[in-house]
């Protein structure tokens, strides 16, 4: 008998790697950063940290490198660097991050996004340490804080609107037909209404996100709070299976669901203690009667959700002045943002971006700038018939005083209390506009109804093409524009470093990053039309030429920012 001797790759066919790492992505928000890592299937690991340095070391067990490593950071506190590492055994593969400093990780995994714009993913949280989460401008209220300060007691205090842009980063939310991600809708939405709140005297937003990146549910209300917020507006775009559903809701905390929610705030005391101000201090300390806590914080809950359906309700009329509505009347929900027994909040619906027409709509600047508007002039009407104490909004109507500081010109202290220049020339008997540091000016007080402008300029960005000629890499082209690779890499789709020549990549540039533009004053001219012309605010040209006064002279050369 004839024996047939086999070649062994016959006998033993070579293992296939049931997994593939395909892409790795890294988002830094404030707080923390975030990595994410693309898997053709659902990720097998396990990781371990390591010190002096400090390196976290994750191990994907059977998976091949399908992506170029190592990735350089440089725009995180936490992470310096992504390499490859010698694996323990055949078919796992080695990932090790290298650390600034130490940080205990959290990692999860995802499944695929129904749009089918992400697959598998593994998710490593570094958290950064000490919580940075607030407005670029705002100091947040430290948490011995007593509720009035000196502002408010001379009845000067900002309102501040905490504006929540839904989604974010790794969530892209509700996805449209045409591949348009609810998360930018959400953000550039916040940031104009943010500039409409800004541009009203006595009132400041504080943004829960800026960027395009994550911000935890149970954060985002924190932040508001750190803040002092008056009230929270959380920005989102529905969705629904069907492409017919459309128009903008409105949503407002369950009334039935409160006690439930209330119970839970109490069952922690050093959180009850923040929510009830100085007296929870004094009570989390000096008592464990959980009925008190319960009655204070139901008395807070009560007001919280009465407040916030009179927002709503405001927000409806006005919006559906400019977009269809879904419902007419407040929806009733159980929303994680909406659970803030100290900050009334909503949550505004702009429409669906699942429908067609509508996501069109809700990626258009101009009715971007309709819906801010409509959303801006609500809440103002709100605070208006609402003031909260100590705020400049609930003195409007009286006679202040005002001491004049350096660089202070008439125009800016008539803007900052919502006055003119002529009625504090008036009020003052002043023949000029001169003013003198030190001198005390009368604030005369002005009862008319607040104007939200249409022509605050509320553009944060812009979208180029760049056509890749010789030379170019994507750290030259990302340092051109002065973006991030991965911001390249994420708006392209791009699975590699590697560009070809003639290859168009789109890029959205932050407009303060584009160069100024020069204008030389011309005869008759003055900062207002200046303004107008080209569409950005007199403060924003004032601040960008460092203008003591409003008076211009013939010829003179300004610079003309982009927003």
């Amino acid at each position: 008998m004839m024996k047939i001797m086999l070649p062994l790759c016959l006998l033993f066919p070579a293992v296939t790697l049931a997994n593939a790492l395909e892409g790795i992505r890294v988002w830094p928000s404030p707080d923390e950063t975030r990595v994410v890592i693309d898997l053709k299937s659902e990720a097998d690991y396990s990781y371990f940290s390591l010190s002096g340095p400090s390196r976290i070391v994750v191990d994907l067990k059977n998976t091949s490198l399908n992506t170029k490593l190592p990735i350089g950071v440089s725009d995180s506190p936490v992470l310096s660097k992504i390499r490859k590492s010698s694996p323990p055994n055949k078919g796992t593969y080695r990932l090790v991050f290298e650390l600034k400093k130490s940080a205990t990780p959290q990692l999860f995994k995802l499944n695929p996004t129904p749009g089918g714009q992400y697959g598998h993913r593994l998710v490593i949280d570094l958290p950064h340490g000490k919580a940075t989460s607030q407005a670029t401008s705002s100091t947040p209220k430290s948490k011995t804080e007593v509720s009035r300060d000196a502002s408010q007691l001379r009845g000067n205090a900002d309102i501040v609107v905490a504006i929540d842009a839904g989604h974010g980063g790794e969530d892209p939310g509700s996805i449209g037909p045409t591949k348009k991600y609810e998360k930018h809708v959400t953000l550039s939405v916040s940031k104009k209404l943010a500039a409409q709140i800004n541009a009203i005297p006595g009132m400041k937003a504080v943004l829960t996100r800026s960027g395009d990146y994550f911000v935890n549910l149970n954060k985002r209300s924190n932040i508001a709070r750190k803040n002092g917020a008056h009230l929270l507006v959380s920005v989102h775009a529905d969705a629904f299976r069907t492409p017919q559903p459309r128009g903008g809701s409105v949503f407002v905390l369950n009334t039935r669901r409160a006690n439930t929610e209330i119970a839970r705030w109490v069952e922690n005391h050093e959180q009850q203690s923040e929510l009830l101000g100085g007296a929870g201090e004094v009570l989390a300390k000096n008592t464990n009667d959980r009925n008190v806590s319960q009655t204070l914080l139901d008395l807070q809950f009560s007001h919280s959700q009465k407040e916030g359906y009179k927002v709503a309700t405001k927000i409806l009329k006005e919006m559906g002045k400019v977009a269809h509505l879904h419902k007419k009347e407040p929806v009733n929900a159980s929303l994680a943002v909406l659970k803030s027994p100290d900050i009334p909040s909503v949550l505004v619906e702009t429409g669906f971006i699942s429908n067609p027409s509508e996501e069109r709509l809700l990626t258009t600047r101009s009715h971007q700038d309709k819906l801010a508007r409509a959303l801006a002039k609500a809440i103002v009407q709100y605070f208006e018939a609402n003031p909260p104490e100590g705020t400049l909004f609930a003195n409007r109507g009286q006679q202040r005083k005002h001491t004049v500081k350096r660089g202070e010109s008439l125009s800016v202290i008539a803007q900052k209390y919502g006055s003119s220049v002529s009625a504090i020339k008036s009020a003052n008997s002043l023949k000029s506009t001169s003013l003198a540091v030190g001198q005390t000016l009368v604030i005369p007080g002005n009862s008319a109804p607040i104007q939200v402008s249409s022509k605050v300029n509320t553009v944060e960005t812009k979208t180029l093409t760049h056509t890749v000629v010789k030379g170019d890499y994507l750290g030259k082209v990302a340092s051109k524009y002065k973006v991030s690779v991965a911001d390249i890499k994420r708006e392209n789709r791009l699975k590699s470093d590697v560009l070809k020549l003639g290859q168009k990549l789109k890029i959205t540039v932050s407009l303060k990053d584009l160069p100024l533009r020069k204008h030389k004053v011309q005869r008759g001219e003055y900062l207002g039309k200046i303004a107008s012309r080209y569409g950005v605010s007199v403060s924003s040209i004032r601040e960008a030429n460092k203008l003591r006064s409003d008076s211009l002279a013939v010829g003179q050369v300004l610079l003309i920012p982009h927003k």
